[in-house]
């Protein structure tokens, strides 16, 4: 059997770093290349082969893919939510122009897999607010929500058209606390946790019952990775898999901290975020992920808020 080789493009953002180290101890430090277009994050420093890397550069991936005998490509750069409505276009180009040269690289080069993640920002105020099922009215109100839906679309027609095996998750808000957060509309359930630690209060960009489907970052993680290693013929959806574990408030997060620090306290002062965060769905149905390849998720709140909670700590 073939010894796969992985190039990870973002691996220094929220996700990237511990896909990186996940994947590498799977298939070994150097048979995974991180890379992101600034040098390594502290957590990669030293610790495998890294490339700094245009994720817009076509010419030089290709080399890379070319020279290191890639066979697998995680693309997880990307403008985010938050940072995108600053800058429409350039998150459009950014977005849109990464993937679909690696997905053209990819049947060019015959790669065996290619990941790509969404979100669910594809979703909009049109969408089912509980439960969003898997397949529903998608009209995205930010530029990255657009760029999100449409790669999904590409997604499925490279698989339709060239049998490309491309897979995807539509990812909630999720937290860690081994990165920062990235950009993105739900980074105030990472945030919120530095503060309550550094300063014993927090003053939230969301109103205190904002109710948006959030999942820790070992969940999500893993859930990737089962994805990526299913067979082929249980991924049923060649778009993006709805992907779940909990929702919440900054009310509920907060009364979840204060278990462990009585003395916290939160306020609220709801900024153009807001107006983001009331276009997505507050809770998902993720029951075909459950059922084609068999999710299940780990963590609830207070589980991961404890997690979050003793590793900050130090």
């Amino acid at each position: 059997m073939k010894q796969e080789k992985v190039l990870i493009m973002g691996a220094g953002g929220q996700i990237g770093v511990e896909l990186t180290m996940a994947l590498r101890a799977i298939y070994g430090e150097a048979n995974v290349i991180a890379s992101d277009i600034r040098e390594a994050h502290p957590l990669l420093a030293g610790k495998g082969p890294y490339v700094v890397l245009n994720a817009m550069d076509a010419n030089a991936t290709l080399e890379l893919v070319k020279k290191e005998g890639i066979t697998q490509i995680y693309l997880l750069a990307a403008l985010l939510s938050a940072t995108g409505e600053k800058d429409p276009k350039r998150a459009w180009d950014i977005n849109m122009q990464s993937l679909l040269q690696v997905l053209d690289m990819a049947v060019q080069e015959k790669l065996t897999k290619v990941y790509w993640p969404s979100s669910i920002a594809v979703f909009g105020s049109t969408t089912a607010k509980q439960d969003t099922p898997q397949k529903t009215i998608v009209e995205p109100r930010t530029v990255y929500g657009i760029s999100k839906y449409a790669g999904e679309l590409w997604c499925q027609y490279y698989n339709q058209r060239w049998g490309l095996d491309v897979r995807s998750i539509r990812y909630p808000g999720l937290i860690s606390w081994k990165s920062e957060p990235g950009g993105g509309t739900t980074d105030y359930a990472v945030e919120i946790y530095h503060e309550a630690l550094k300063h014993g209060k927090y003053t939230s960009f969301l109103s205190e019952h904002t109710y948006l489907p959030m999942m820790y970052m070992d969940d999500a993680i893993r859930g990737t990775i089962e994805l990526m290693e299913a067979s082929a013929e249980k991924i049923q959806s060649r778009m993006a898999y709805n992907l779940s574990a909990m929702s919440f408030s900054p009310k509920e997060i907060a009364a979840s901290i204060q278990k462990h620090i009585p003395s916290f306290e939160i306020s609220y002062a709801p900024d153009f975020r807001q107006q983001i965060a009331d276009g997505w769905p507050q809770s998902i149905d993720d029951s075909a992920a459950r059922a084609d390849w068999g999710w299940q998720h780990r963590f609830d709140l207070d589980k991961m808020t404890a997690d979050m909670l003793h590793h900050l700590k130090g």
